[in-house]
């Protein structure tokens, strides 16, 4: 792998859990530095996890140490997202996403690899994976909405065009912290772990989210099931138990379109799943891996 370079970092220990250690690392896609975590183990097969919408690599901190035996685990801030470059102007829609994604595995010559998308970064990877195929080898999409509604695009965009909160300090920040969406069962060390990676200070001296509301304000609506006609490699789409956002309408319809895809449903999780029941997601992957 080339065109990027590395400070080893590592996670503090959580109360019970905890995070998996990874090499912070840099690369230039789209004229844009674009940050990635490395878990390790570099020679194994690749499993590149992206993350929803506001969120960052992080997400999988939780998870990620749980595959490295077997995987080199990647984790990709997107642009506009955690430590990478936001875009200006503004460009963050779906094709753009996965036009990233493109360009970053083959910049870091990513063949065959395990594509894990959740939310947003889950539509993401369907789009790439439709659009640009060859190098992704399993794709697995946890919890995204396969259709975004015009509904569901007005309330992201209203978010998005109000002025996010200021803190003064960062430990404001992190007693203020909340997910988006809210409903979660992740333990409180967990949270914190987050919250910790999610601030920064700007140059006024405020602390706010790392992510650039403009992803927001400017969301397009989208419609995936199409998608799924062009997915010829195995697939995999996770379901949260107390999510509604893959109904079974849904899932009828995407398995009418990619007769491969399995499912499986993550119990005792809202949205977060990773977050929520790490454990029941890692089974969950391993178990549809394990078969392909």
């Amino acid at each position: 792998m080339s065109g990027h370079t590395k400070t080893h970092v590592s996670s503090p220990r959580g109360d019970g859990l905890e995070p998996a250690p990874y090499e912070s690392n840099f690369v230039e896609v789209a004229g844009l530095k674009l940050h990635y975590q490395d878990y390790g183990t570099t020679g194994k097969p690749v499993m590149l996890c992206v993350h929803g919408g506001a969120a960052h690599a992080h997400w999988f901190d939780f998870v990620a140490g749980a595959f490295t035996a077997d995987y080199h685990v990647l984790g990709l801030d997107q642009r506009g997202h955690g430590d990478s470059q936001w875009a200006n102007p503004p460009d963050y829609s779906y094709r753009r996403f996965a036009a990233d994604l493109a360009e970053f595995a083959e910049k870091l010559d990513l063949r065959n690899f395990v594509l894990i998308g959740h939310s947003m970064g889950g539509t993401v990877s369907l789009e790439y994976a439709a659009t640009y195929p060859g190098r992704a080898g399993k794709l697995i999409i946890v919890d995204s909405t396969v259709k975004m509604t015009e509904e569901r695009v007005a309330s992201l965009r209203d978010v998005g065009s109000r002025k996010g909160s200021n803190y003064a300090t960062r430990e404001e920040f992190l007693a203020r912290f909340r997910l988006r969406p809210a409903g979660t069962s992740a333990a409180p060390e967990v949270l914190r772990h987050l919250a910790q990676n999610s601030a920064r200070q700007f140059p006024d001296g405020t602390w706010r989210h790392k992510f650039d509301r403009k992803v927001y304000a400017t969301r397009e609506t989208t419609d995936g099931l199409p998608r799924w006609s062009h997915i010829r490699v195995p697939a995999l789409l996770i379901k949260a138990e107390r999510s509604q956002r893959i109904s079974p309408q849904v899932l009828a319809e995407v398995t009418a379109r990619c007769p491969q895809v399995q499912f499986t449903e993550v119990p005792h999780c809202d949205h977060h799943v990773t977050l929520d029941n790490p454990a029941g997601f890692v089974s969950a992957v391993k178990s549809f891996l394990t078969k392909q």
